[in-house]
């Protein structure tokens, strides 16, 4: 009789259902709990996702990692991370050094075991997590990004997994992060495997959303997958992963030895779990991820994606329709931009050369998409706008696409003089630590214990400032107050309305002459109330703007650059970038600024010619879709 064991994957259960994990203090409450219910031999802590979300709601992700393994370290469990390759545990790409640290600060927090992935399958990528990760004193796992298009064969990932092997991977994990691998070729992709590398470890890792993560569950196992990942109520099923209770029930019935269950312990989880749901994790979980979608088997987007494209859609729904309100045209409700979307999507992973739908690429197929979707509300051409993230993709810096791009995306490309890469990715991004020494010495911060706060700061420099000065949890503090009032609101019984006195309105934007000069200048009230005070950002010199003529009236002919889509406004993407000032003449087609929205960095290109007269958004400032960014003439 063979023994299958378990994995409970609590980090990717939070991940999948929405965008917060829990505190330290909620997850140090249930680490002992699921190691009473006896039934697991891996628990995954920590990885991909689980540092940044520490860092928005203010808490810091390494006393957070520590804490949470250690209980599972001391009770002889082990423990297992998730991460991106070549993008380490954020978006983008990482540098050498950084990568090299991250393995050595996440074994001696007591992270055992590194599943690494690289989102194109590319095993040049996942060679130095392999090398990092053993030089850490971690188990290097390699895992194959399973997706289903006619270039994704069985045949495909058995010879994947011996290009994986070869590069240094201890382990295999079968990563079916859509859940849309059908059972058989699961079996015979394990089956394959196996004959081939008869002693080494395979695990499975499937999502529910299509429903076919049971049956290959079951069918892994009878092809010879030693370990089988799970979840569990309240978080189990839907974008989730199959429930511990039934993939146990099926394997023993299918002749498996599988560990007891102590159910009382697994009462404990289960209600600690809701807790931390009620707590404050449920605002930020959409009802629609608790649900599996046999849908999702054409567009085959990734449970761990689609907590956060949940909270996305809701922003886009509302950005759309205020655009379609203000043209008197008929709105659109979540779920036809939903259905819109996946139906896209299925259109436009071929013509991008498809990528396996996992992060950071799934992403990046996914905007593109809802970019058509929306800009074809608009009466617009697909692929009218094309994140600079994406490009990095389409033109090989991350790595070769394994199919052909399509000629029109060839065509963009050579008509924005775009260059097509074919080196080795990491070769295009130099170390950074010392420069991130540099910056933590100036700022008094310390490295932390094992440089740990040093590689943090690398890995994650904005998430790590924001943090660092507070604003992170004050940000998110915020935003949960006003989840929590809404939320009130609904349950509140209606009210008669009361009368109440007339509000003088508060301008949000004003010119200012001083000495002569005028400056445009946008006025913000504390706690949103005028009566409170008045605060006046003065922009910086280069953003002055021009002293109209003397008669004090527009010249008349004044043309706007209006953004595109809703987001943080950048003038640079990075700061070797020159940004754009006022004088300065630019040509329909010149890439002018920036918005960063969904994750991913976006070109904002100007759609007439003229000069800057007035810069209208400041650097790092929220914009809504159709506010003025540039005046020209």
């Amino acid at each position: 009789m063979k023994e299958i064991k378990l994995a409970l994957v609590y980090r990717d259960m939070w991940q999948s259902a929405g965008k917060y994990v829990p505190t330290v203090d909620m997850l140090t409450k249930v680490a002992q709990p699921i190691i009473d219910m006896g039934c697991f031999h891996r628990v995954e802590t920590n990885g991909g996702g689980f540092e940044q979300v520490n860092l928005l709601f203010g808490e810091n992700p390494n006393t957070s990692v520590r804490k949470w393994t250690q209980p599972f370290n001391n009770a002889g469990i082990q423990t297992q991370m998730l991460e991106r390759g070549l993008n380490g545990i954020r978006m983008s790409p990482v540098p050498k050094d950084v990568r090299k640290l991250m393995f050595k600060v996440k074994k001696l927090q007591g992270t055992d075991i590194s599943r690494s992935f690289d989102g194109l399958n590319n095993p040049q990528n996942l060679e130095l997590s392999f090398k990092y990760a053993k030089k850490g004193g971690m188990i290097a796992q390699g895992a194959l990004s399973v997706t289903h298009s006619p270039l994704h064969t069985v045949d495909y990932y058995i010879n994947l997994a011996d290009q994986y092997i070869e590069k240094g991977a201890e382990e295999i994990c079968i990563k079916d992060m859509a859940g849309i691998g059908r059972p058989v070729s699961i079996g015979k992709m394990i089956k394959g495997i196996r004959e081939r590398h008869p002693d080494i470890i395979i695990q499975y890792h499937g999502h529910s959303t299509p429903g076919f993560s049971v049956a290959s569950s079951l069918e892994a196992a009878r092809n010879g997958a030693d370990i089988i990942d799970v979840g569990m109520e309240p978080l189990s099923w839907g974008t989730g992963h199959a429930d511990l209770l039934t993939i146990h029930e099926m394997l023993k019935d299918a002749g498996f030895s599988v560990p007891d269950i102590n159910m009382k312990a697994y009462m404990e989880v289960r209600s600690l779990t809701q807790t931390f749901i009620d707590d404050f994790l449920g605002y930020y979980i959409n009802p629609r991820n608790r649900f599996m979608n046999s849908l999702l088997i054409g567009p085959g987007l990734p449970g761990g994606m689609m907590g956060s494209l949940m909270a996305d859609l809701e922003k886009n729904v509302a950005s759309l329709n205020k655009w379609l309100t203000k043209r008197d045209k008929p709105t659109v409700n979540q779920e036809e931009l939903l259905l819109r979307l996946f139906e896209e999507v299925q259109y436009v992973w071929p013509k991008l050369g498809y990528p396996p739908l996992v992060t950071p690429f799934s992403q990046y197929v996914k905007n593109v998409s809802l970019m058509n979707v929306i800009n074809m509300y608009k009466g617009k051409e697909r692929f009218a706008m094309i994140d600079e993230n994406t490009w990095g993709m389409i033109l090989g810096k991350s790595g070769q696409l394994l199919g052909d791009l399509a000629p029109e995306i060839k065509q963009m490309a050579k008509d924005q003089d775009r260059e097509f890469y074919t080196g080795n990715p990491q070769d295009l991004y130099p170390n950074e630590l010392d420069a991130y020494r540099k910056k933590m010495d100036e700022k008094g911060w310390d490295y932390g214990q094992d440089d740990e706060e040093l590689m943090e700061y690398a890995m994650h420099p904005q998430q790590y400032e924001a943090f660092k000065s507070g604003a992170a949890k004050e940000n998110f503090e915020k935003d949960l107050a006003e989840r929590k009032a809404k939320k009130e609101a609904k349950l509140a019984p209606p009210q008669a309305a009361q009368p109440s006195a007339p509000v003088a309105a508060s301008p949000k934007e004003l010119t200012l002459n001083v000495n002569g000069e005028n400056y445009h200048v946008k006025i913000s009230y504390p706690d949103g109330s005028a009566q409170d005070g008045v605060v006046v950002e003065m922009p910086k010199e280069e953003f002055k703007a021009p002293t109209p003529s003397s008669n004090g009236k527009a010249s008349g002919n004044e043309k706007f650059i209006d953004a595109p889509l809703e987001g943080k406004f950048y003038l640079t993407k990075e700061t070797s970038e020159k940004a754009k000032k006022i004088g300065d003449a630019i040509e329909e087609g010149d890439t002018i600024a920036y918005i960063e929205a969904m994750k991913v960095i976006n070109a904002i290109t100007a759609d007439k010619s003229g000069t800057i007269t007035e810069i209208m958004a400041n650097h790092g400032e929220e914009v809504e879709e159709d506010d003025h960014l540039f005046k020209i003439v």
